[in-house]
């Protein structure tokens, strides 16, 4: 199947977690807002979620269609990718349980993204400063902490060893936490470097994607977008500070 993936076209945003799926599995997918010609472009894109024949439109992007199939939501696009490519475990709780971690993935990026625009979507990060400062420092403080905190007992407690989120084979939501945590090293790389020895299989399962043959040669591919400050993952020093030095 070919399929075909919309979303923005200069962001890695929420796309890129699918994406990254894509391209581990070796299908095909066109990324048809990037795409010249015609019927492409962000104007396809539009139109794809303006289409009134769909029964089940997609409320934003990204979203894949799969033959006759349009699906929407990061996590809804992945748990089926997932059992088409074996990138989930193939038992109903398996499957489950992986979803649920993506889902969980999913609430923290909706916290990075709400750092650097903790009033409204709409507004310029420029016109909410003060508080993203604030926002941004209970953030460091509190939710990293608490979210990578989780996602590195669960790689301690997987009883298929620590390789993995799940079990003892690579899934999507591996690819995912190594999106997050490259994400994370981009927007905030002063808390990065105090916290990384507190999560050490985190950062060892980051570190041992890019080594997949199919993901390396993604990230060497014009296909791969770089982290920017239009995406989820933004780098504002301001919002990265400094642990203060004791005098």
């Amino acid at each position: 199947m070919r399929y075909q993936l919309y979303y923005w076209p200069s962001i890695p945003g929420r796309g890129e977690f699918v994406r990254l799926a894509l391209e581990q599995a070796g299908a095909e997918y066109v990324d048809v807002a990037r795409e010249k010609g015609k019927g492409m472009g962000v104007a396809a894109l539009m139109r794809g979620m303006a289409d009134a024949r769909n029964p089940h439109p997609p409320f934003a992007p990204p979203y894949l269609k799969a033959g006759k199939l349009v699906i929407a939501q990061t996590a809804n696009i992945l748990l089926y990718l997932g059992a088409r490519h074996g990138l989930a475990p193939r038992d109903e709780a398996g499957r489950l349980w992986t979803h649920q971690l993506q889902l969980t993935l999913a609430d923290f990026i909706n916290e990075v993204h709400d750092t650097h625009h903790p009033v409204g979507g709409s507004l310029y990060y420029e016109d909410q400063k003060p508080e993203a400062r604030r926002y941004a420092a209970q953030f460091r403080k509190e939710r990293v902490p608490k979210f990578l905190g989780y996602f590195e007992r669960v790689l301690k407690r997987n009883p298929r060893g620590t390789r993995h989120l799940v079990g003892a084979h690579l899934s999507y939501v591996d690819l995912s936490m190594f999106q997050v945590m490259t994400g994370m090293h981009y927007a905030f790389p002063h808390l990065m470097a105090q916290l990384r020895r507190r999560y050490p299989l985190l950062i060892a399962l980051s570190n041992r994607i890019p080594a997949q043959p199919r993901i390396a040669a993604y990230l060497a591919s014009p296909r791969r977008l770089a982290f920017n400050n239009e995406g989820i993952f933004r780098h504002y020093p301001e919002l990265d500070a400094r642990k203060t030095a004791r005098r």
